[in-house]
């Protein structure tokens, strides 16, 4: 039985918005921003810092001043008071609540390696969400986007997020063998909602498959 659904996505894509409409089908919990709220709270920082952390390595400056605060004789003796919200401590809370949210079930839980996380559950369904890039610079612009924005964001976000799942988990991203299934949106977010429960009712009609 399905009782969890993991949404990767490249950005533009929609599936922030697809994940929204299959949890609402479905009558489930949506983790989304719900979740960057909850690993806002664990770590005890504003939202807007973990949200310029998720899914992403920390930057090389960032990194040498880390580096610098625990290597200086100053930060040694502060370690305990430096609270250095950083791509690893993310991560680590990161984990304890999709772990949660997965133990409590009933659940669409969108990107930041959920799917590598919750890739040893059997309930869970790992969809991959694509597009093509015009239609990802268009869904942009329609959010208010400057060309030059929607083309660069198509870039970075997606480099960002591969270099974060590389650096952490060890794999490619997307790396196919992962996903039960991979969308292209362009389709449409109904179809591409309808296709998942489509999935999910085959999948659940056959309870001996192992996904």
């Amino acid at each position: 039985m399905i009782r969890i659904v993991t949404m990767e996505r490249e950005y533009g894509c929609g599936g922030g918005e697809i994940s929204q409409r299959l949890a609402e089908r479905l009558g489930w919990k949506l983790w989304d921003q719900l979740l960057t709220e909850e690993i806002s709270r664990l770590a005890d920082c504003p939202k807007t810092v973990v949200e310029g952390r998720e899914e992403r390595t920390d930057p090389l400056h960032y990194r040498l001043f880390k580096s610098f605060l625990r290597g200086s004789y100053e930060g040694s003796l502060n370690a305990h008071k430096l609270k250095l919200v950083d791509s690893e401590c993310i991560l680590e809370f990161t984990q304890k609540v999709v772990q949660h949210a997965a133990s409590a079930g009933n659940c669409v839980i969108v990107g930041r390696g959920s799917q590598l996380i919750l890739s040893n559950r059997q309930d869970t369904l790992r969809v991959f969400l694509y597009a093509p890039r015009e239609d990802k610079v268009r869904r942009l612009l329609s959010r208010g986007k400057s060309e030059r924005e929607a083309q660069d964001l198509v870039d970075t976000v997606d480099r960002e997020r591969a270099d974060f799942i590389a650096k952490y988990f060890k794999v490619e991203w997307p790396s196919r063998s992962i996903y039960h299934t991979m969308i292209n949106t362009a389709i449409g977010e109904g179809p591409v909602v309808e296709l998942i429960l489509g999935f999910m009712k085959t999948l659940d009609s056959k309870p001996a498959v192992r996904v």
